[in-house]
């Protein structure tokens, strides 16, 4: 891969305690403008309850399904939970669902999947967050 680095930091705001936000444009808008051609995108979270993943961005009912069913296998309160700060299920969550995801850009654009989109995933919300994205390549 070449000499080509671009990094930049998106502010996202999340409306609820758990919010999944499709942040697509932003990464497609970053490599358009950046004028890659080849190379790997890093969309990366830097907070501990919160995450990013890649799914299904056609029906929203899809996301939806992933927040009824993450809320279901972790709950918010548990009396096990030791975590001083009372907010336990959004760290293991964000464990669960990951911090970062690469994905491959060809001829300048990302190599998505016909139904792909890229979610910021909140789970101590509402709050302001940050998504870095770096751009690799050529």
């Amino acid at each position: 891969m070449g000499n080509f680095i671009r990094t930049k930091v998106f502010e996202i705001s999340t409306s609820s305690h758990t919010d999944f936000v499709n942040v697509t444009h932003l990464v497609k808008g970053f490599v358009k403008e950046s004028g890659i051609r080849e190379g790997l995108c890093v969309v990366y979270v830097p907070h501990t309850t919160a995450g990013v993943f890649i799914n299904e961005g056609a029906d929203p009912d899809v996301v939806r399904d992933i927040a009824y069913k993450l809320n279901t296998l972790v709950e918010w309160e548990d009396p096990n939970y030791k975590h001083i700060e009372g907010n336990s299920a959004a760290h293991i969550k964000s464990s669960l669902m990951g911090n970062s995801r690469v994905i491959p850009v060809s001829e300048g654009k990302l190599l998505l999947g016909t139904w792909e989109a890229i979610f910021f995933a909140e789970f101590d919300g509402p709050r302001r967050r940050k998504l870095i994205v770096t751009l690799i390549g050529e």
